[in-house]
């Protein structure tokens, strides 16, 4: 999945979907299959299209479903209430959904406050959203470095399960520090994220972006 991802193959996302039954009660298969859905909604946000944001919709919609189910099993699993949370917000800026989804991320944070997936949901969160909404882009730079830091940490020891996010979290710190116009620092966190996962496409868009100046 993460490979479909970071090469943006959104066919090969699509046939990921089969190996995930719904007809499952695993918290952790229900949530693979809202990452999955996640993914499938971020690729197709890119595209402007309106039969692009309506797939994106569908697909958010789909991923707060799965975790819905992953939650009942388990109502203490913090990746996927963090998780939920951005999959609410990816399926409108809507005031009642923002306020689920930093609900969501609230409890997260209070169950698993060093846990870097959830780091990366509040971060992402506070890039994402515009000021109205909540989010702040002043604030995610600092959440970002601490994010890094956490993902850091956790591959230096035994792999966890989920254990996606490090080269992502790179990547957006480096975003964020190009919005702070600060492009050595920007390359310096994408060198990071491509060490991690050399395919990752929109890292390596955002280096040769730095690279032409």
């Amino acid at each position: 999945m993460q490979y479909a991802y970071y090469t943006e193959d959104a066919a090969a996302l699509r046939g990921l979907q089969g190996t995930l039954s719904a007809d499952t009660e695993d918290p952790l298969q229900r949530y693979y299959a809202g990452l999955l859905a996640w993914r499938q909604a971020q690729l197709a946000t890119r595209d402007a299209a309106p039969a692009g944001v309506a797939s994106a919709a569908r697909d958010a919609q789909r991923c707060v479903s799965e975790l819905d189910a992953a939650l009942a099993a388990r109502a203490d699993f913090a990746d996927a209430l963090a998780l939920r949370a951005l999959c609410l917000e990816a399926g409108g800026a809507r005031t009642l959904v923002t306020y689920r989804a930093h609900r969501d991320l609230e409890r997260a944070l209070q169950l698993a406050g060093h846990n870097p997936r959830v780091l990366l949901a509040d971060a992402l969160s506070d890039y994402q959203l515009q000021p109205a909404h909540g989010g702040n882009r002043e604030r995610a730079l600092g959440k970002l470095r601490r994010t890094v830091d956490a993902f850091e940490a956790e591959r230096g020891g035994v792999d966890q399960v989920p254990g996606w996010g490090a080269a992502e979290a790179w990547c957006l710190l480096a975003r964020d520090l190009l919005d702070h116009a600060d492009p050595i620092a920007a390359r310096d966190a994408l060198e990071h994220a491509l060490l991690i996962a050399p395919e990752f496409q929109e890292a390596r868009r955002l280096m040769a972006k730095i690279i032409s100046g």
